[in-house]
Order: structure tokens, then C-alpha cells, then sequence
């Protein structure tokens, strides 16, 4: 059988989104670690939910793997030491998003001495599953950060059959989940089929867009794997397009469901996972050691030396910058996460954290911004078919009644109409503004 014979093809297309230069220019640089860093600030949130508290205190002694954070919410993940050493402080810092958050800072004793108690976990039933998750500190991966514990833990009687592997990886620059493929192909494959089996999926789709064949020919392999004699676990090659691997996307174009607003993907019988968090949740069974470190793509055009960079979680962005050979220039712009959905950092103190998967730098770029065309460009290119000129008028209007009937809350803020705008008006900033104005003062 041809290797094209076994790969799926999109359900349905995504509808607008936008064709990104890709920029892949790290996709064949293998991982390098980095050395441990003297101190490291580990942030009490890291993920969507509940913040953790410190679970330990100045001059405690810790390891690697060391819970240092935890919560009793339900949405929340503990947080792990990436060092052994000393907690020397615990103190305030404020998050890119502006909100403040404790910090456990460490100073490391180079030793990297593994927490006693680690042992790999022995999985047997599906609270069993749930477990490691949530032991493990798993979050979403691939950007979200949503503990990955709550994902799993379906309820009795829920309708669901399919597990989506989320491969696509659509921003450009970033190649973090392109290269877990790569690297750590057994991790992610034994982690599809361990999930697959404990949770009873009928079947398993693993999404990868097709301008990445390499990673097509790997994970085919994995959807080839013996243990899939039913041929429930396969490939699909996606339309390379942005936003691709956003989450009510993939839904939409593997399974041609559709994902209502205020709808989770289990309401329409799915789990999605990324890649590089079914690899993780395997590596933690196998080994007993939670999330403690996490591959970075470094790049951008201020950037000297571009490469992907296995971090302890809490290094400071300066010092993993300095391990890529620091700034070609002074960079007008440093992004957590991609050039299209990251976050805007001013300061390089500011730490990793579990969710982070690029950090990239560019040099001084200006456009000048114009009044709106009414080309319609924006409407065009919103995979959620709304119109963000017509809600920028809305939110200039103070009209929240207007932003309601034009559906703003089913923006996923991927950046597509700003990308597109010709006068390039701030429309993914307005989106935001305005569903954030509807949640203060809307009626939903």
C-alpha cells in the first residue's frame, strides 16, 4: 500500500484564515538543553484556572521535581522545582498580561539532584490516568495551558469516540511540536495508543498540516503501528493555513463537527491533545519525572543564533536569548509565543513558564496604520465568519448591545483579520477589547 493511501484528507476546509509565510527555519535544528541557570523563578501561573500556592517556604531544601505549588481547585496543576537547591525568596512579579502572580525563586546548587520519591507510574484504570496528568503538572502544550487532568477526566455517560492529536503547528517560526515528532516519535506513539486505550476512543485523528513531510512520513509510521489492527488510528493530512491547529478549527476539519460557543470539545464527542503534551504525559508514566523543562523555539530576525532549546522551566528570557548568541540587534519586539497569537514581553527578566513554546525577537519594523477601506478583507479571513471592522465601530460606539448580535465572544483572537487589514487597523487588540467590554457589561 502507498503511503498516500492511508492518509486521510480533511473532512471539511477551514473557511478564511489566512496563507502565512511559514518561516520554518529551525524545523531541522535538533533540541540542545540548556545548562542549568543559577536561579530559577518558578511562577505560581502557569496555566488556565486556578493560581497555585507556594508549597514551600524560604530556606527550604529542593530537588528536581519537587512540588514547590500547589492548588484544591479542580482547574489548576501543580508546580514542580526545575533545580535542586535553595528557595531563597518567595515574592511578586507581574505576568506579560499585566496580572501579578507569587514566584518561588530557587538558587540552584548545579546539581540537578532528582526529587527521592520519583518513580515511574504504573497505569491500570482511568482515574489512574487522570492521576499522572494532573501529577505530572501537564498543561496544554501547545499554547493554551489548560490542565490537561480536567481534559481527560470525562464524565460518565459522555458521548464521545475521537481523540485529535493536534501536529499542526500552524504560527510561523515555531518547530517545538515539529521536533518532539522528530525526536521522540516511541514517546508520542506509546502515549496515542496508552490514552486510546484507557479512555476507549473508537478512533484517533493526528492532525499535521501537509508542509511538513517529514513529520507526515514519521507520524504515519505511528498510525501504521501493529497495535492498530482495526485501522482506528490515523493520519490526516491538513490544508497548510492559519489558524489550522486552533482548537474548534481541527474539530471543524477532521471530524466536520462543529463547535457551538460556550461549547466544550467533548460536548461534540472529542478530546484534542498536542503533540508535545501526549509525549510528555508517556515520558512522566515512564519515568516518574513531571513537567520540569520545555522546548523553546528561539527565532526572529534579531535573533543570532535561531535554535530549539530544552529550558528549565523558570530560566529568565534573558538567559536563554544569551544561549542563542543574544540579540543581532536591538530588537523592537519580544514575543512569548508566535508573531501571530503571543504576548508582547517588556522585560527579560520575566521567566518561563510550562505553556510557553517560542520566544522570538525582531528588529524594528514600523506600518503605518490608515483609516478602513471597507474592503472587507477582515471579514474574509475570520475563520469564526465574523466582521471586525463592524465591531471596531461598535466598540468606538460604546454599543455593547451592537458587539453582542455581532457574535464577538466566538472570536479566538487568532490574529487572521489583523494580518490581512491593508490599512493595518489593531483588529485582533479590538476583538480583544471588545469581548472583554461585553463580559464586563453584556448580558450573556
Amino acid at each position: 500500500m502507498k503511503l498516500t493511501e492511508s492518509i486521510l484528507g480533511p473532512k471539511k476546509n477551514l473557511k478564511g484564515g489566512a496563507r502565512l509565510p511559514h518561516r520554518k527555519g529551525t524545523a531541522e535544528c535538533q533540541s540542545v538543553e540548556m545548562p542549568t541557570p543559577k536561579t530559577v523563578s518558578i511562577l505560581m501561573s502557569q496555566h488556565i484556572g486556578a493560581p497555585c500556592e507556594p508549597t514551600v517556604k524560604k530556606g527550604d531544601t529542593v530537588y528536581v521535581g519537587t512540588v514547590v505549588g500547589n492548588s484544591d481547585a479542580y482547574v489548576s496543576a501543580p508546580i514542580h522545582s526545575s533545580v535542586s537547591g535553595v528557595v531563597t525568596e518567595i515574592k511578586q512579579v507581574r505576568l506579560a498580561s499585566g496580572a501579578t502572580t507569587n514566584a518561588v525563586v530557587i538558587e540552584s546548587d548545579g546539581l540537578d539532584t532528582v526529587d527521592p520519591a520519583i518513580k515511574p507510574i504504573e497505569i491500570n484504570t482511568k482515574q489512574d490516568l487522570i492521576n499522572a496528568a494532573k501529577d505530572c503538572g501537564l498543561v496544554g502544550l501547545g499554547g493554551a495551558g489548560f490542565p490537561a487532568h480536567v481534559k481527560l477526566n470525562i464524565k460518565d455517560g459522555a458521548e464521545y469516540d475521537t481523540l485529535i492529536i493536534n501536529g499542526a503547528e500552524c504560527e510561523p517560526y515555531i518547530t517545538s511540536d515539529y521536533r518532539e515528532c522528530m525526536e521522540n516519535y516511541d514517546d508520542v506513539m506509546n502515549g496515542i495508543y496508552l490514552i486510546k486505550e484507557v479512555l476507549g476512543f473508537k478512533h484517533v485523528v493526528i492532525g499535521v498540516e501537509d508542509n511538513k513531510p517529514k513529520a507526515i512520513k514519521k507520524l504515519y509510521d505511528i498510525a501504521a503501528d501493529k497495535r492498530d489492527a482495526d485501522n482506528s488510528v490515523r493520519l490526516m493530512k491538513l490544508k497548510s493555513s492559519y489558524p489550522q491547529g486552533a482548537e474548534k478549527v481541527l474539530i471543524y476539519t477532521t471530524t466536520g463537527r462543529v463547535l457551538k460557543m460556550g461549547q466544550l470539545p467533548i460536548d461534540v464527542g472529542c478530546v484534542v491533545m498536542n503533540i508535545t503534551s501526549v509525549g510528555t504525559l508517556y515520558r512522566y508514566i515512564k519515568t516518574g519525572m513531571p513537567l520540569v523543562k520545555k522546548r523553546l523555539t528561539v527565532d526572529g530576525d534579531a535573533i543570532k543564533e535561531p535554535k530549539n532549546v530544552i529550558v528549565p522551566i523558570g530560566t529568565s528570557v534573558g538567559e536563554v536569548i544569551d544561549f542563542c548568541g543574544g540579540f543581532s540587534e536591538e530588537p523592537e519586539k519580544v514575543l512569548f509565543g508566535g508573531p501571530m497569537m503571543g504576548i508582547a514581553i517588556n522585560n527579560l527578566s520575566m521567566a518561563v513558564t510550562k505553556h510557553n513554546n517560542a520566544i522570538l525577537a525582531f528588529k524594528p519594523h514600523y506600518e503605518q496604520t490608515t483609516a478602513c477601506i471597507r474592503c472587507g478583507r477582515c471579514v474574509g479571513a475570520c475563520p469564526m465568519n465574523l466582521a471586525p471592522a463592524a465591531v471596531e465601530t461598535a466598540l468606538k460606539l460604546d454599543n455593547v448591545q451592537k458587539l453582542e448580535a455581532l457574535n464577538v465572544n466566538y472570536c479566538m483572537e487568532c490574529g487572521s483579520c489583523a494580518f490581512v487589514c491593508p490599512a493595518k487597523r489593531p483588529l485582533t487588540q479590538t476583538m480583544r477589547l471588545a469581548k472583554a467590554e461585553v463580559k464586563r457589561r453584556g448580558s450573556k
